[in-house]
C-alpha cells in the first residue's frame, strides 16, 4: 500500500472518530456541491410555487431542509457541500436590493441566522454529513459588515467601535490599497470595511473563528472577498481555524493576480480557469482553446499547488453557464475538464438542471421546481464523481501531474494518472466522419474503457487513439482497462467497439476533420505536440 493511500485511510479514520481538522490534503480528494441555503429545499407541505426570484426575498430553505435532502447530493457522488454564510444578517426594513436571503450581509458574527434555523439545527446538519463521511464548507464574510449608509450604528455588530473600521471611501478599482481599505457596495447598501491590520480586530477574529469551527465541527471555510483583506491577515486566521481555507479572489484570466493569494490562503477559487473555459467552450463563442492552454501553463508556474484549486463553471456571483452557451454539450465538456484535471470540482446547485439565470438575482433560482429528478447533466456528474472518488481513494491520481497531449481550436486532450480525457467545443450536432487522433504515452494495443459509454478502446500505432463524433461532441474519458476493471464502474455494461485504434498513417497529428451532410469540404488542422514522460 502506498504512503499516500495509507495517509488517506488514516485521515478517514481520524475524521470518523470525531477529530476535526480537515486539511488541504484531505479536501483534495473531495468534490463539492454548492448550496444557497434559502434556495435548495423547502419543508414538507410548503408552497412550491411561492418563490419569486426577482423579488430578492426569502423563499424558505433552512439547514433542516438541506439535511432532509442530502440523498440527492450524495447520490450524485458529491462528498462535500458548501453552504452560504450562517451568521446573523441585516435585520430591518427591506433594502433597495431586497432582503439578505443570500447570507452575505453580515450584522453580528457572534449570532446565527435564525432564518435558517437554530444552533441545534446547524449541528444536526453537520452531524448528518459526517455520518455520511461528507464534509461541510461554510462561507464566511470577514472583510466587512452591512449597513444602509456611511454612518451606521456600530453597536449592532461584533466590532462595536467605529475606530476598528476604515473610514468610508469609494473603491478605486485597480488600486490595491483602495480595494482593501475602502468600502464595497454602494450608497444604497454599504459594506463597512474592517481594519484587519488592527491588533484588536486580528485577535478577535482569530478567537472567533477558532470557537466557531470547533463548536460546529466545520471542515472548511470559503472566504468571501478574500482579496479585499490584506494578505498578512490570512495565515493567522486560517491557522486559528485549523481547517482548509479557500478564498474568493474574483477576477478574470490573470493567473498571477489569483496565484499570489495561495500561500496566505490554502487555496483560491480558480477564476482564471473559469474565464478561460468560457473563452474556449461557450457556443456561440470565440472557441479560444489557446486561452485554456495558456492558463494551464501559467497556473503550473505560478500556483503553489494546483491540485487544491477550486474548479467551477458557476456560482452565485456569475451568470449560469447555460445563459452563456446554448449547447448542452459545451457545458458537459467544460465540466468534464473541471473534474478530470487538477483541482477540486465545485458544482453550483442547479447546474445539473442547466439552470440559465443570467446573473444576480436570476442565477439564484429555487431548486425545488426541478423535482430533484435525474438529468443527462446529473448523470454525467454522477459518473465523473464515481470515477474520481474511485481514483482518489485507490491511487495517487489526485497528485499525478497532468499533461496536455494535444490541442486545436476545436478542443484538447490531456492525461492525468492512467486517464485520458478528450474534450471538444464542436457542440451537439452529429459530425459524420469527424476523427480526432490523440497521441498517448501508451504502447500500441493498450486497452482503455470509456467512462460514459463503457466502450472498449484500443491504442493504435505509436499509442494513438481515434475519437469520432457521429453522435455529436460528447466528452470522452478513457481509463486504462486494467484500472477500470478494479472499479465498480461499467460492470456488465462493456461494449466492444471496432476500428478504434489509429493506424500508422494517421498517427502523426491531432486531426479535427468535419464532413457535414452535403458539404464536400474537409477542414483539417495539423498540430504536433511533443509528449514528455
Amino acid at each position: 500500500m502506498s504512503l499516500s493511500i495509507l495517509c488517506s485511510l488514516l485521515a478517514v479514520s481520524l475524521f470518523t472518530s470525531g477529530v476535526n481538522a480537515a486539511t488541504a490534503e484531505q479536501w483534495r480528494s473531495r468534490s463539492i456541491y454548492q448550496i444557497i441555503t434559502d434556495r435548495f429545499a423547502l419543508p414538507a407541505g410548503a408552497n412550491l410555487n411561492n418563490c419569486d426570484v426577482d423579488a430578492q426575498t426569502w423563499c424558505g430553505g433552512t439547514w433542516n431542509t438541506i439535511r432532509d435532502n442530502l440523498d440527492f447530493v450524495q447520490n450524485m457522488g458529491f462528498t462535500a457541500i458548501w453552504i452560504s454564510p450562517v451568521q446573523q444578517n441585516y435585520q430591518g426594513s427591506r433594502t433597495p436590493y431586497g432582503d439578505p436571503y443570500h447570507g452575505y450581509w453580515i450584522q453580528d458574527l457572534t449570532q446565527l441566522n435564525d432564518k435558517f434555523g437554530t444552533s441545534d439545527d446547524l449541528k444536526a446538519l453537520v452531524a448528518e454529513l459526517h455520518k455520511r463521511d461528507m464534509y461541510i464548507m461554510v462561507d464566511v464574510v470577514v472583510n466587512n459588515v452591512m449597513a444602509l449608509n456611511t454612518q451606521p450604528d456600530y453597536s449592532r455588530y461584533m466590532f462595536k467601535d467605529a475606530s476598528l473600521y476604515h473610514p468610508y471611501c469609494p473603491i478605486q478599482w485597480g488600486n490595491t490599497t483602495s480595494e482593501q481599505d475602502c468600502w464595497l457596495g454602494d450608497l444604497n447598501v454599504t459594506l463597512p470595511d474592517l481594519d484587519t491590520t488592527n491588533p484588536t480586530v486580528v485577535n478577535t477574529y482569530q478567537s472567533w473563528v477558532k470557537d466557531f469551527v470547533q463548536e460546529y465541527q466545520i471542515d472548511g471555510l470559503r472566504i468571501d472577498a478574500a482579496k479585499h483583506v490584506n494578505k498578512e491577515f490570512w495565515p493567522g486566521f486560517c491557522e486559528s481555524a485549523g481547517v482548509f481555507c479557500i478564498g474568493e479572489v474574483f477576477g478574470g484570466l490573470d493567473v498571477e493576480d489569483a496565484a499570489q493569494w495561495q500561500g496566505p490562503l490554502d487555496s483560491v477559487l480558480n477564476f482564471p480557469l473559469y474565464s478561460s473555459l468560457l473563452q474556449g467552450f461557450t457556443i456561440p463563442g470565440p472557441a479560444n482553446i489557446t486561452a485554456v492552454t495558456d492558463t494551464l501553463t501559467q497556473s503550473k508556474k505560478l500556483f503553489k499547488d494546483t491540485t487544491v484549486l477550486g474548479n467551477f463553471l458557476e456560482n452565485q456571483d456569475v451568470p449560469r453557464f447555460a445563459s452563456q452557451s446554448v449547447d448542452p454539450q459545451s457545458m458537459n465538456n467544460a465540466m468534464t475538464f473541471t473534474f478530470m484535471y487538477d483541482g477540486i470540482p465545485i458544482v453550483y446547485y442547479g447546474q445539473e438542471f442547466s439552470f440559465n439565470g443570467a446573473g444576480d438575482p436570476k442565477n439564484r433560482e429555487p431548486l425545488w421546481p426541478s423535482g430533484y429528478a435525474s438529468t443527462p447533466a446529473s448523470d454525467i456528474m454522477t459518473k465523473l464523481n464515481q470515477l474520481r472518488n474511485f481514483l482518489v481513494n485507490t491511487t495517487e491520481w489526485a497528485t499525478s501531474e497532468p499533461q496536455v497531449l494535444s490541442s486545436s481550436q476545436y478542443g484538447l486532450s490531456f492525461v492525468k494518472g492512467d486517464v485520458i480525457s478528450i474534450i471538444t467545443n464542436i457542440g451537439s450536432p452529429p459530425q459524420n466522419g469527424t476523427n480526432i487522433a490523440v497521441p498517448s504515452p501508451y504502447d500500441a494495443n493498450t486497452g482503455f474503457t470509456e467512462l460514459f459509454s463503457c466502450k472498449q478502446w484500443v491504442a493504435g500505432s505509436k499509442g494513438y487513439l481515434d475519437a469520432e463524433y457521429t453522435l455529436g461532441g460528447k466528452p470522452i474519458v478513457l481509463v486504462l482497462s486494467t484500472l477500470m476493471d478494479k472499479s465498480p464502474l461499467c460492470k456488465g455494461e462493456l461494449v466492444t467497439s471496432q476500428g478504434l485504434g489509429a493506424d500508422s498513417s494517421n498517427a502523426v497529428q491531432l486531426r479535427w476533420s468535419f464532413r457535414w451532410p452535403g458539404l464536400a469540404a474537409i477542414m483539417s488542422l495539423l498540430l504536433a505536440f511533443p509528449v514528455v514522460w
